[in-house]
């Protein structure tokens, strides 16, 4: 009995491993004959997995999709690898009473309990010697159960209607065409085009309230950059900055988008080809003349006002340090 629970074990590993095997495969694999693998299937669809028998001159065996999540078989990398995950997820982006936090703990607890020792330590090491960057405990919770309808509708090229509140806190209602969420600390936001405005958009989704059911499909369009990460982070930060400037930097075009994160501003390059147009902002003018003096090469600013008195104040402030 012993022999065939192992045996049964290693079949499911197999199969759990690779989409398709033919029952030549699977009976090479272990060792056995092709009605003995013929016989284990069967046991493990008693068991509850959803095998599939492939038609051809071969056959062959799938593991298919069940209505209920049988037990998995992970090898040990995989084993850590989930684990660290769901650690990050407990301690995560996805958040509020109705978030993933509590649900992706329950799942780690269960895993470390039947993790063997040594995985257990190696997953232990990774938790006590890593150190990442907290996302604000303040921050925004955002409903799983919306993300998921989100990816789906993304997925199937569906539109979605919603109620909006934007950053100045006005309503409104959208109708959109959905493409991409982006995960940026504990914000989520979802890349779309919205065909009543004719632009692309980006929207908080924590500020989003879905209404059902979804819109009629859309025929899918050419997305406006290939890094969209870096589109969404740009915008979304020019849209809470406090202060905006739009600075002509001497220098070519490329040179500054090298030297700058998306979220800290576009460059837009200039007919000479020398020289570019920082548009960049932060919460603070004082923040703001700071970055600037980052670039490391010259620059012209014409406004706001409160960043040009700002940058005299510094600049003054530079010269007194150097006097002699």
């Amino acid at each position: 009995m012993l022999e065939t629970s192992a045996r049964l074990l290693r079949l499911l590993s197999l199969l759990q491993s690779k989409s398709e095997w033919t029952g030549t495969e699977l009976a090479e694999r272990l060792e056995v004959s092709g009605r003995t693998v013929r016989t284990d299937i069967e046991r493990l669809r008693v068991l509850g997995y959803p095998i599939e028998g492939l038609r051809g001159s071969a056959g062959g065996y799938r593991l298919g999709a069940g209505a209920a999540m049988p037990p998995l078989l992970l090898d040990d990398e995989e084993a850590v690898v989930v684990a660290i995950g769901l650690r990050a997820a407990a301690a995560g982006s996805i958040g509020g009473s109705s978030g993933i936090e509590e649900t992706a703990l329950r799942a780690l607890t269960k895993l470390e309990r039947v993790l063997p020792p040594r995985l257990r330590r190696r997953a232990a090491a990774l938790r006590a010697f890593t150190v990442a960057v907290r996302p604000d405990s303040a921050g925004p919770a955002v409903d799983p159960a919306t993300l998921s309808t989100l990816a789906a509708a993304c997925r199937d090229h569906e539109g979605v209607r919603f109620d909006y509140e934007s950053h100045g806190k006005a309503a409104s209602r959208r109708e959109i065409e959905p493409y991409r969420l982006v995960n940026w600390g504990r914000r989520w936001y979802l890349l779309a085009y919205d065909p009543g405005r004719a632009g692309w958009r980006t929207f908080r989704v924590d500020r989003m309230r879905l209404r059902t059911p979804n819109n009629p499909r859309f025929t899918p369009r050419p997305l406006p950059t290939d890094d969209v990460a870096a589109y969404v982070s740009g915008g979304a930060s020019a849209a809470a900055w406090r202060w905006q400037a739009d600075v002509v930097v001497d220098a070519p075009a490329a040179d500054i988008a090298a030297k700058i994160n998306p979220a800290v501003g576009t460059v837009e390059p200039l007919p000479d080809g020398r020289r570019c147009v920082l548009h960049t902002g932060a919460d603070s003018v004082e923040t703001l003349a700071v970055h600037l003096s980052l670039l490391d090469t010259d620059f012209t600013v014409t406004g706001p006002p409160e960043l040009v008195a700002q940058l005299r104040v510094l600049a003054d402030r530079y010269a007194r340090s150097t006097a002699p």
